[in-house]
């Protein structure tokens, strides 16, 4: 599906291999982030030593640069832009050296204001290295007077409005900091005496380590090596974490927010069976997210479970297409049908989402190309409507298919026998919530957040390039 993953954070503090299991952090929450990843770690000395660059966590580091990453304490980040364009500037975490000292920052979100907020600072002088909102935090940061870190960071997301998980770490605390919405996911975890923040709590199983619990919303936690203290500077307000992140975005062996997302996504097919009945001979899904969506609607149904698409997992970021042009080769060289599954079948596929429509179009016409009988679409979420404005690169409104056609208009579009949504009640029971519970803005169009200041395109902050001959 075209919807595009967002960021992954991870620290750790006090542990002697500090570079080496933010990396195994990091590279455990890849599916959130593919542009970019960098590594910051403290020395014992007080000296902030950081490695980013563009590419996957495995191209980034090397045993080289992993060992130069020195001290006890460390955060790190995979990036995918959803403000600002996929350039080393951008990468993360940030480091910076201000009138307090060293910071080094990185976060998972997007901040709606981000454009009035960086035209005061540059009104006032700040001068900007690249074109993200996450600079712009940090420009907020270094601009305050107050003495102590956290009072420094508080300040400044109060002038913030949007999604933020966010890490600091200076000489002496890392903090960490959830939104008062809590729209994206943050967690607590610990490794001995070390303590580790994650966005997906997957991120500490690959270090043999344990999830505590999730930040509450609005939650400032200070690490430092007296232990843990939990701060609540914001004002309350109602949580609304993105139900996005059940449906698709995490790793389903992960807890986010609080929630099993393996048994929330099996909830979602058998949900989308009891919604959906259909007299069909196989089910299965379009790899990967929709996985255990499917293997539930099977196991409710009674339809059998069974593999019609294989999925290639070493698609690059680029890929050299033939001079003679082969038809939908975007979505051949992402998935292939099985044949001998497929022909002369009744088939229900199950996906996650519909956004533009394109993919899923070009999916279904393989599937009945490799000779099924019928086809019939199960989506494991409501239509999309609404653009998101909180951390998850979505096309615009106007581009979202389900914007401006009728169901109905979409299963002609897309050529297949029915095609069924889940109901948002279907969902939020899944989920275990209620309207209130999450964010369904892009189901919805109820967004907590005023929007109205953001550009729509996460290219608002570039500028004309300096050029050195």
């Amino acid at each position: 599906m075209p919807l595009k993953e967002e960021c992954g954070v991870f620290g750790i503090w006090d542990h002697p291999e500090a570079a080496r299991l933010v990396y195994l952090g990091l590279y455990s929450q890849q599916h959130r982030g593919q542009e970019s990843a960098g590594i910051s770690t403290i020395s014992d000395e007080g000296v902030i030593y950081s490695h980013v660059d563009m590419g996957l966590v495995h191209e980034v580091f090397n045993e080289d640069n992993i060992s130069r990453l020195v001290g006890g304490r460390a955060i790190g980040h995979v990036r995918y832009s959803t403000t600002g364009s996929s350039q080393i500037c951008n990468a993360q975490p940030i480091v910076r050296n201000y009138a307090r000292g060293q910071i080094a920052f990185c976060f998972n979100g997007n901040i709606v204001n981000a454009q009035e907020l960086r035209h005061g600072l540059e009104e006032a002088g700040s001068i900007f290295q690249g074109s993200s909102d996450g600079e712009v935090i940090v420009h907020l940061v270094a601009r305050q007077h107050e003495e102590s870190l956290l009072d420094r960071v508080a300040n400044a997301l109060r002038h913030c409005q949007g999604a933020y998980s966010a890490l600091f770490m200076n000489q002496h605390e890392v903090l960490a900091v959830r939104d008062p919405h809590g729209f994206r996911p943050l967690c607590l975890g610990k490794l001995g005496a070390a303590w580790m923040v994650a966005s997906e709590s997957c991120a500490f199983d690959i270090v043999d380590g344990e999830y505590v619990r999730d930040l509450r919303p609005g939650e400032v936690l200070r690490i430092t090596d007296s232990g843990l203290e939990s701060f609540f500077p914001f004002e309350p307000v109602e949580a609304q974490p993105c139900i996005f992140e059940l449906v698709y975005f995490a790793r389903p062996d992960s807890i986010v927010f609080e929630r099993d997302v393996n048994e929330v996504r099996k909830r979602l097919g058998r949900q989308l069976a009891i919604e959906s009945h259909v007299d069909a001979d196989l089910v299965f899904a379009v790899p990967d997210s929709s996985n255990l969506v499917a293997l539930g609607f099977s196991q409710e149904s009674g339809i059998p479970f069974e593999i019609g698409l294989m999925r290639n997992h070493y698609v690059g970021r680029t890929f050299i297409e033939p001079e003679q042009s082969i038809r939908d080769f975007g979505a051949k060289i992402k998935y292939s049908p099985l044949r001998s599954t497929l022909r002369g079948q009744r088939v229900v596929v199950v996906d996650d989402s519909i956004v533009r429509g394109t993919t899923v179009r070009k999916i279904v016409k393989m599937i009945r190309k490799a000779g099924a009988a019928e086809v019939h679409l199960r989506i494991a979420s409501p239509p999309i409507r609404h653009a998101c404005f909180y951390g998850i690169d979505m096309p615009t409104t106007s581009e979202l298919i389900a914007s401006t056609h009728s169901p109905e208009e979409i299963r002609r579009h897309i050529r297949v026998d029915s095609l069924h949504y889940l109901s948002v009640e279907g969902l939020l029971e899944a989920c275990r919530g209620t309207m209130d519970t999450y964010c369904t803005a892009c189901f919805s169009g109820r967004y907590a957040i005023d929007f109205s200041q953001l550009d729509e395109t996460k290219f608002a902050f570039e500028r004309r390039p300096l050029v050195t001959v």
